[in-house]
Order: structure tokens, then sequence, then C-alpha cells
């Protein structure tokens, strides 16, 4: 394999930060880290990419309800999301927030060069918003007037905005999924775009706003905004450095071998994106795949609707590789899964404890009450071990080829397969029965060595998938999860002669129809403490009062801009000359979001004139300009209602 051949560069979704996570958010992460951590583990050079989408109007509203500013908003809900990567042990390489300095920088850098070379125009939309899913639509794509991804109200929106000229690309984008069948998968979200976008025709896509601030400015017109889809899926080369000073890592890693995402925003990855990389002339992801959504009862698992099933709830009571297990092995894959209490309990029961816990216990067992707990070479051999011997040596193949299809459960299956087939084969060999016979001890060596490389072989390939349950059983016999999987994955690594310890119980058996009770005693008691919170609308905090005597040592003037211009070093400061009477003051303000140096010439300002002076990068500002801002986010200047001159008194 070429040095070329073994990088892989996998990504997830960057996650929208507007409540609480939830069991459906884990379940595209987790795949991916299965996926990333057996990639690493057969030699791959790997980069995994997750993280979080913080701009839109979504987001600004949410921080608004909530009392708090969006960044400090965000800042909360992404140390959250962090804290539940690091508990399910999702082995990212990078985790990038849109809200980061060199990925806003490089969104201006892209939105500037495509309106450069014309693919970018100005124009006024007027169409249908949904702003939980940050979507436009057209009247005929709704379903019931309302948003055919969540089933939510839309509002029609008008407003100027600049637009993509996506229509340009429609040609090459049928192209590329007709005739490129490995680019969009599963085969059914084919079918879905090309019928349902591509081939009834494409309109222009508005890629900016300006009825909200919350977002990364347009760089030639600050007063909108970039449309958060764009400034999201260009993560996929920011967080490589694209448009940066060191490009090194999206020259190394780019392009991406698989972009996985839920179903309801694979539109976005197999249409926008790509018409996007075509304008920049970027080459084009290997592959894009739409997964099915995980369900509780019959509705998806959403945060936005309630039903929520908590992650750290779950880990806590019944294990990180618990929830693992069940999320990698019970939704079929590219289809929808359904998550319930009781499905989760039994997949711990049968599958962990029954089947593998108990292989554990049970061979372990044997080795120290028969053989001292030093593990016996093979020695005399029937052809009953023909048919477990071989599985265990395939099974690294097997395996691997469910992996290089993305069919993880079925890659689990096999190794379960193996796990069930040395349960069955205890049974066929009795090795209670070879025990009591001195003439067997050979053979009891050769049942007891079978059973032994079926754990290890399945535990080394489990290491992939799950966190603690490999290192517990490979640590019964001595021995470490590889880095890589190399020739530890075939059958006869063990040389016989090593220590092997009785093993504890993997997973305790669990009394189904009394943990159902506890669970649902427990979802009653979260769902009462959400409430609570919900009803304790936090308080704006109000400042101290003062006395007259301390409002009165502010000196309050009108001045007016006489001279405006940018910050060297800073994308928020403009520095401005005011005239003040017949003074005339340098003062810098952090208004460059929301107004043009140019707009500002000649505006009536009102000045606080009396504030110590103070350098702000590297510019010395003498005062203060006086501004206002409203629930949205936006800030205008302060100016008298009517012509005064500078210099007068504001009282």
């Amino acid at each position: 394999m070429s040095d070329q051949a073994k990088k892989y560069y996998i990504t997830t979704p960057i996650y929208y930060p507007s409540g609480k996570w939830h069991l459906g958010t884990c379940y595209t992460t987790v795949v991916c880290d299965a996926l990333a951590r057996f990639k690493r583990k057969e030699g791959y050079d790997v980069f995994y990419l997750t993280g979080t989408d913080e701009h839109g109007q979504k987001i600004e509203k949410t921080a608004e309800s909530k009392g708090m500013q969006p960044k400090e908003f965000l800042d909360k809900q992404v140390g959250a999301l962090i804290d539940l990567w690091k508990l399910l042990g999702i082995s990212y390489d990078k985790f990038i927030r849109t809200t980061d300095e060199y990925h806003k920088k490089a969104v201006a850098k892209i939105f500037q060069k495509l309106y450069d070379q014309g693919d970018i125009y100005k124009s006024s939309y007027e169409g249908w918003y949904c702003t939980p899913c940050e979507s436009f639509w057209t009247k005929s794509q709704l379903v019931d007037g309302k948003c055919p991804d969540c089933g939510r109200e839309v509002e029609l929106t008008k407003e100027e905005s600049y637009f993509f000229r996506l229509s340009k690309y429609q040609d090459r984008l049928i192209d590329l999924i007709e005739n490129h069948p490995d680019f969009l998968l599963p085969k059914s979200r084919q079918n879905e775009m090309l019928n349902n976008f591509l081939r009834p025709g494409l309109q222009d896509l508005c890629v900016s706003r300006s009825s909200f601030r919350w977002g990364i400015p347009v760089p030639f017109d600050p007063q909108h905004v970039v449309y958060v889809w764009i400034d999201a899926l260009t993560n996929y080369i920011t967080a490589l450095g694209y448009g940066s000073e060191d490009d090194s890592l999206f020259r190394k890693y780019w392009p991406a071998d698989l972009h996985m995402m839920g179903k309801e925003i694979v539109r976005f990855h197999s249409i926008i994106w790509p018409a996007l990389l075509m304008a920049l002339d970027i080459p084009l992801p290997k592959e894009v795949y739409g997964h099915g959504w995980l369900l509780l009862g019959s509705e998806k698992i959403s945060k936005s609707k309630g039903n929520i099933v908590d992650p750290f709830e779950l880990s806590a009571r019944y294990s990180v590789d618990a929830v693992r297990y069940f999320l990698l092995r019970e939704v079929p894959f590219g289809s929808d899964g359904m998550y319930t209490n009781r499905a989760f309990l039994t997949r711990i029961n049968t599958d962990l404890c029954n089947s593998l816990g108990n292989l554990l216990s049970r061979t372990t067992a044997m080795v120290n009450q028969y053989f001292g707990g030093v593990l016996p070479a093979p020695d005399v051999k029937e052809a009953v071990d023909d048919e477990l011997t071989s599985m265990i040596d395939g099974l690294f193949d097997r395996v691997r080829d469910n992996m290089d299809k993305l069919l993880v459960p079925e890659a689990l299956h096999e190794i379960w397969t193996v796990i069930g087939r040395a349960n069955k084969y205890i049974d066929e060999t009795t090795p209670w029965i070879l025990a009591k016979d001195p003439a067997k001890q050979g053979r009891l060596a050769t049942v007891l060595y079978n059973l032994s490389e079926a754990l290890r072989v399945s535990a080394v390939l489990l290491s992939a998938f799950l966190i603690e349950t490999p290192a517990k059983i490979l640590s019964c016999f001595g021995l470490e999860a590889p880095a890589r999987f190399g020739d530890g994955v075939r059958y006869g690594k063990l040389k016989g002669g090593e220590t092997v310890l009785k093993a504890g119980k993997l997973y305790e058996r669990i009394d189904i129809e009394k943990e159902l009770i506890a669970m649902e005693k427990r979802a009653e008691e979260l769902a009462a403490e959400s409430a609570k919170k919900e009803e304790q609308v936090p308080e704006t905090p109000k400042k101290a009062t003062i006395q007259y005597d301390d409002f009165a040592k502010l000196d309050l003037k009108v001045g007016k801009i006489v001279a405006a211009e940018p910050v060297k070093r800073s994308e928020k400061l403009l520095k401005f000359t005011v005239e003040i009477g017949a003074e005339r003051r340098t003062i810098v303000s952090g208004i460059a979001k929301y107004y043009k140096p140019e707009e500002t010439i000649g505006k009536l300002v009102s000045v606080v004139t009396n504030l110590a002076p103070v350098k702000l990068c590297g510019v010395v500002s003498e005062g203060m300009l006086m501004c206002a801002s409203d629930a949205d986010g936006k800030v205008v200047l302060l100016a008298p209602e009517a012509e005064v001159a500078s210099g007068s008194e504001i009282s």
C-alpha cells in the first residue's frame, strides 16, 4: 500500500449546539470513531474531524431566550459536548468550532473568491425559511405547509441577499451522482437527490442573511452575514488549514475519504457542498454517506421534540461500552434503527453478559482450575476443532470486508458469531469431562487453548469498537490491545505458558422487568428536573444604584465624526477622528461589524470625554462613543435628535 493510499480523512457533520445533547447526537460520532479506530489499527494515517456549527438565527434566538449572549451560551453547550465525547472515548484528531478565528477568516476569503469570480451575486430573496433547520424551501417543497425535514412551522422571509449560482452546476452534479455511484451512498440517497432536487431544476442558493447579526460578516458588505450552511460546510477544508498560511494538512489529507451524516442533511452535502468545491476548483470528497435515524418509538430522537435519551445517564448506569455497543450493533446501517429501553437492556444481557462475558468467565476459570492458571500449548487435535479455528483465523478478513463497506453492525455480528461458536464448542468438547481423565489432558489443553484464542482475537478486533471491555479481556492473558492489528488477528498468537487470570464478571446480568421500572422512574425524575429548570427564567442582572454625584462625574458631549478608518490587526475596531467643539480626538470603537468607515463621516455622536486614555491594538483611544444594542444584537451609534453644534453638553 502506497503512502498516499494510507491516508484516511473521515468527518462527522459539525453539531448545532442549540439544546441538550442526546443519544441520537452520539450515533454518527460513535460510528465514525469505530471506523477511524479500525483504520488506524490497519495502519492508515487517519485524520478524524468533528466539531460544532455555531452561527445562525437559531443560536441567536436560543441564547436570547435564555438571557445569554450567543458566545456565552455556546461555550457552555460546546463544553458539555466535549465532555460527552471524552466520556464515550471519541478519538477525534481535531475539534473545530465555527467561531474559531482561523475558520472565520478562511470563510471570508472563500466568499470573496466566489464573489470575485462571479459565482456569487446580489439580489433579493423571498421564500420560506425553517429557523430550526436553518434551511430555505420553495413552496412546492413544503409538506402541508411545513418544513419537510422537521415538520415544524416555516416563515415567509423577504430580504436583500447574496446568491450562489447553484444552478450553474446542475448538469455537473447530475453527472456526478449518475456516473459515480460510489460518491453518494446508500443508493436510495442517489435517487432522492436526483428525483427531488436535481432533475426538477436547481435554483440559485441564498448565501447571506441581513435580518440578524450572529454570523460571519460578508467581507465586502458587513451588513450581511454568511448563510450558516456555507459557513458550516467549509469547515471540512478550513479545519485542514485551507485559506490559511499553513495548508499542509489540507494538502496531505484532502480529498476526504468519507463524509458521514444523517439522511436529513444529505442534500447539503451531496448538492451544495460539491457545487461549492467545483466553483473553488477543489477535488470532491470520495464518498458521502447518509445514514438513517435512531428512532425512539416511531419518532426520530430529537431534542426539539422532548424525547431525549441521556447518554450521560445511560453510560453512568450501564457503562460506556454498553452504549457504544448498542449504537454500533443495533442500527442497520443506512436504515433507521429503533431505541427502546428493553432493546438496550436485552443487548447487554444477551451479547455482552451471556455470550461474551460467559465465554471469558468459563474459559479463564477452567484454565485456573485444570492447569493452575497457566495456559497450556495445544496438543491433541480433533476434527471438531477445525471449524472454530478456521473461523478465528478468517475473522479479521470478514470484519474488514464489512467495515470497508460501512456495514458496522455486520462487522460486529461476525465477531459475535465466533464468540457464539466458541460457547457451543465448550458444550461439544465437554472440558469438565476431559479433566477427569488423565489420558485426556492433551485434548483438554487444545480445547482451552482454542477458547483462549477465540477470546484474544475477538478482543483485539473489538478494541476498534469498544473502550474498556477489550482491555479487560486481554488483561486476563497478560496482554494489551495492540496499536496495530498486524498478525495479532490470526489464530495461533498465544504460545502456551502464559499466566491466565481468572476473570471477574464483565457485565452483571440485568433483571429486565425490574430495571425497566427503575428506568421509567429515573426518566420521570429527569423530566421533572428539566421542567423545573425551564420554569426558572433568569433575571437580567441589575447594576448597582448610584448617586447623582457619581453620574455627574461623566463628561458627556456631542461630537462629529470627521474621519474614520479600520484599525490594523483587528476585525472589530474602527479608528475615528471626532470633532468636539474646537478639539479633535482619536477614539477607537468596536463597531466595525455594524458600520463601514465611510458611512460614519459627518455623523453626530454622543461621547464620554473624560475616560482615561487606553491603547487598543496600538492606537490610543481618548474617549468612548456611546451606542445602543437591541435584543437582536444590532448596534447603533447614539446621536442627538436634532442638529446641534459639536461640543454641546449632554445632561
